[in-house]
């Protein structure tokens, strides 16, 4: 009996976020935004930022809000990969 793929490969890290661009094959931009402690003021500040990501079957579109999970490096910006779209553009 084989080990789900989770505790062979490790915890994959997971990210949520909107996609911003689909112009590439088989890659689309996804802005992550996650909230950090301000050092000083101790707030709570939002940050963003944008990775690539690897959509195989180009089915992601603007504004569509996507799961991403952490992979190998598939090119030079390419480390994430759309787990699955949580929820379609209106």
């Amino acid at each position: 009996m084989t080990a789900p793929v989770e505790t062979r490969r490790g915890r994959r890290k997971t990210r949520e976020g909107i996609v911003v661009s689909d112009r590439m094959d088989k890659t689309v931009v996804v802005l992550v935004e996650r909230l950090v402690q301000h050092p000083k003021y101790r707030k709570r500040v939002r940050r963003r930022g944008r990775v690539k990501a690897h959509d195989p079957r180009n089915e992601c579109r603007v504004g569509d809000r996507v799961l991403l999970r952490e992979t190998r490096p598939l090119s030079r910006e390419k480390r994430w990969a759309v787990s699955r779209i949580l929820e379609r553009a209106q």
